[in-house]
């Protein structure tokens, strides 16, 4: 598969096989490029393959790569997935559809203030720090309940849940986790799942997953 729209197309048929697997509609399943650290050329091969979410980490990239992109491609949805200062949030509302990062009390202000600005709220993740990790963001699993109620009573849309299982582990354990933490708060969506793991993501109940390498790169 040596052509944007060949490895496009092998990830497409893994979701659905998993999906198959686990009785779901691959429909149900949004699958985002993760274009950070590719260039503009790449995500424009990506997008006349069919492509249409792709996922950003930083927001001065972002601003740099994605203005000229989204005003030639209308129909693309933009995904913030890294970790997002609040300092950043009056660009990020304005540039990004959906925000997949929101971790904390402060961000959750700074979105709110800025989306009232600017009249946008876009979607937003509340990131879960799944595997307890100090030096990853997230919320953590025993605040869930109340971070969850405090989005709700905002003007941003809930999405649902994200995560990043820890380096190293099994991932589907805490896709599982994340899926049972959902469920017991009423959050539908699900956005785990990268290069390495998207399947076992898909089968364990991912809404969203967010995929790199396989995208941009032969096997």
């Amino acid at each position: 598969m040596n052509s944007a729209a060949g490895r496009r197309q092998s990830i497409l048929e893994g979701i659905a096989s998993a999906a198959r697997l686990a009785k779901r509609d691959p429909a149900d399943v949004t699958l985002i490029a993760v274009s950070k650290t590719r260039t503009a050329e790449e995500a424009e091969a990506l997008i006349a393959a069919g492509q249409r979410d792709f996922g950003e980490s930083r927001v001065p990239e972002a601003l740099d790569k994605w203005p000229s992109l989204l005003a030639r491609h209308p129909g693309v949805t933009l995904h913030c997935i890294g970790q997002l200062q609040s300092n950043k949030a009056a660009e990020a509302v304005k540039l990004f559809d959906v925000i997949h990062s929101l971790d904390r009390p402060s961000l959750l202000q700074a979105l709110t203030r800025e989306a009232d600005k600017a009249g946008r709220s876009p979607s937003v993740y509340v990131q879960v720090n799944i595997g307890d990790e100090p030096q990853k963001g997230g919320v953590p699993i025993g605040e869930v309940e109340g971070f969850v109620a405090a989005v709700r009573s905002s003007p941003l849309p809930l999405a649902g849940l994200m995560c990043i299982p820890p380096l190293g582990l099994e991932p589907s354990p805490f896709f599982a986790l994340l899926g049972k933490i959902a469920g017991d708060h009423g959050v539908a969506g699900l956005s785990m799942g990268m290069s390495s793991d998207y399947r076992a993501a898909v089968m364990l109940g991912a809404t969203a997953i967010r995929v790199g390498t396989a995208m941009f790169e032969d096997a």
